[in-house]
């Protein structure tokens, strides 16, 4: 008997790893994407094809316009997004692409579809400075 889970699934490199590792460990994967109105939706078209790619069981996009609220630059014109990666230490503070509560929101909801696919699991790939 396999297990459920949902995989949060950008289409970024940590989410599609953890896709990968939930497959490897025989759950039926339920991929969620979030739409939240960012400025970079190539990734939501690379979730689809790598949910599509890995065998996820289902994949999901939910649209949550998180721009009403501004205060990162994946989410509000009028803050630049940075054009080239920094070589230089992270400067104190939060970066500017930084979107307030992003994970949380994405983790309710996914909580949320594991409780209708009774599923016990949820798998999220994070990088470490995503705050």
């Amino acid at each position: 008997m396999t297990k459920k889970t949902v995989v949060l699934l950008s289409g970024g490199l940590d989410s599609a790893t953890v896709l990968a590792i939930a497959k490897s460990q025989n759950f039926d994967c339920y991929c969620l994407s979030l739409d939240y109105h960012q400025r970079h939706i190539a990734e939501l078209a690379a979730a689809k094809n790598i949910a599509q790619k890995l065998g996820a069981a289902e994949h999901k996009t939910v649209s949550l316009d998180l721009s009403l609220f501004g205060g990162s630059a994946l989410t509000d014109d009028t803050i630049a997004v940075p054009e080239a990666e920094s070589h230089t230490p992270i400067p104190a503070g939060i970066p500017v692409t930084y979107v307030p509560a992003r994970n949380t929101i994405m983790l309710s909801l996914s909580l949320a579809w594991a409780e209708v696919l009774e599923a016990q699991d949820i798998f999220i790939g994070v990088n470490a400075l995503d705050y």
